[in-house]
């Protein structure tokens, strides 16, 4: 079973909404901090955990958010200047931090001994944010409807699955193995669920949950 884990999104636009709101809806902790009193009054209204006014560069705000029990703070903002910073400012309050800062442009690496990870524009959506904060092996790919998730699942060594043919396992209706993680063989009958190898899974939303277990234990 996942463990609940707390997360500090700095920046409450639409993406850092997004992100603390598919975190919350995966049962972790999340406290929002946002600098635009008027964007506050509507997060109140469209967001029910924690949130924070004020400017997240400040070690006294971030101080609010109690970095120090956070497994990780993602910088959300619209300017890459300044998650940069605060993602600094973050890791000099709580050095073991784990840190994520939206950024415009990039080349590669660049900003790697400032933060933990990057999210790169093509990839701005609270969806993708969520599964690099979590870092949990599972990666949300894409959501082609309200109630379908196309998600990429590492396979545990103790998972139930681990080892077996995917015509020995009973995967719960509204859910399906498509394929390998790298898209070179379509499932079938006998495919083998190899621990630690990568699978593409396309299941409803009601039963996440039910092949998680199944694939992670």
């Amino acid at each position: 079973m996942t463990r609940t884990k707390r997360f500090v999104i700095a920046g409450g636009g639409r993406v850092g909404l997004q992100t603390a709101e598919n975190l919350a809806g995966q049962n972790h902790e999340v406290v929002l901090i946002e600098s635009d009193e008027e964007r506050v009054a509507e997060l109140s209204d469209a967001y029910l955990g924690p949130v924070i006014h004020g400017d997240a560069t400040r070690p006294s705000i971030l101080k609010q958010a109690d970095l120090t029990d956070a497994d990780a703070i993602a910088a959300l903002t619209d300017e890459t200047g300044t998650n940069l910073a605060i993602c600094m400012e973050a890791q000099q309050l709580a050095p073991s931090i784990r840190t994520l800062a939206r950024a415009e442009t990039r080349t590669d690496h660049e900003y790697d001994e400032v933060v933990d990870a990057t999210l790169m524009p093509q990839y701005l959506g609270g969806d993708h944010a969520a599964d690099m904060l979590t870092g949990e092996g599972i990666r949300t790919l894409v959501y082609p409807t309200a109630d379908l998730d196309i998600i990429e699942v590492t396979v545990t060594e103790s998972a139930p699955v681990a080892g077996r043919q995917l015509d020995e396992i009973a995967l719960p209706e509204g859910s399906l193995l498509l394929s390998t993680a790298d898209r070179e063989e379509l499932a079938g009958p006998e495919t083998r669920l190899e621990p630690n190898e990568r699978y593409i899974v396309a299941v409803e939303s009601d039963v996440v949950d039910e092949v998680l277990n199944l694939m992670r234990g």
